[in-house]
């Protein structure tokens, strides 16, 4: 068993997506993460968890899939990271670099935790990564990644990452506290920004880097084009819906 989908699953996911979009009414320009973990779960035959474990998607016994889609401009959520011994860290990391060190090497064994206890609870061989990524010219990228195995269940090292609190921003009628920032010593981006002087949200902005490239890309719906992995695809979201009398008709008469 593996997290990857066949050339023949991959098909299947970019049909049902297409056929969603053109549902009136029900959606805009998006495809909420709920829609994206039934159709991985129908696609594979899994079940989709109704739980806030690390994933969304399960084969009991065998994989598990965190499912995440959003549009591409828009920050990508891990959790609300409520980190042990919070106030005592982040008082130390505001004194000197050691102190934003250990919070930092905290955040970090939170992920890694989050995805072994995942592992654990559903007896998994292997979590896989399966995102869904939107544009503004309608054009989808859906890719999967393999995260963790059972043998080897952290996601993250440590030593990738420094520290550093952002600058605090005042905006009209709000203020906007300052959050921690993990920046990737490998590619010098900005990797995490943890929320913990608010509602401790973690966002994980280094995803981007396992954005995968395509030599073509769509310019029609009903285009598919795949990455020379065979583990993503780049396909056209439909800008047309079909007609409420339609759908009811289709509906009614459906047997």
């Amino acid at each position: 068993m593996t997290i990857y989908s066949s050339p023949k699953e991959l098909e299947a996911i970019a049909h049902y997506l297409t056929a969603y979009m053109k549902i009136p009414y029900f959606q805009d320009d998006s495809i909420p993460g709920q829609v994206m973990e039934k159709i991985v779960s129908l696609v594979h035959s899994a079940k989709q968890l109704a739980t806030y474990d690390y994933v969304d998607v399960v084969i009991k016994g065998k994989v598990g899939w965190s499912v995440k889609s959003t549009k591409a401009g828009s920050p990508l959520t891990w959790k609300r990271a409520k980190i042990a011994n919070k106030a005592a860290l982040i008082s130390a990391s505001e004194k000197n670099m050691k102190g934003l060190q250990d919070l930092g090497d905290a955040i970090i064994d939170f992920c890694n935790s989050h995805a072994a206890k995942s592992i654990k609870r559903y007896s998994l061989n292997e979590i896989g990564f399966s995102r869904l990524i939107v544009f503004k010219d309608g054009t989808a990228i859906y890719f999967e990644r393999s995260l963790c195995t059972e043998r080897t269940p952290v996601i993250f090292d440590k030593n990738d990452y420094v520290w550093e609190w952002s600058v605090q921003k005042n905006t009209t009628g709000k203020e906007q506290l300052p959050a921690l920032h993990g920046k990737n010593n490998k590619t010098g981006k900005k990797a995490f920004a943890w929320h913990g002087k608010g509602e401790n949200q973690l966002h994980f902005s280094g995803e981007e880097d396992w954005w995968p490239e395509f030599k073509q890309m769509p310019t029609r719906v009903g285009e598919i084009y795949y990455s020379s992995d065979g583990h993503a695809m780049a396909f056209k979201l439909p800008n047309g819906k079909v007609s409420w009398d339609e759908l009811t008709a289709f509906l009614n008469t459906a047997s």
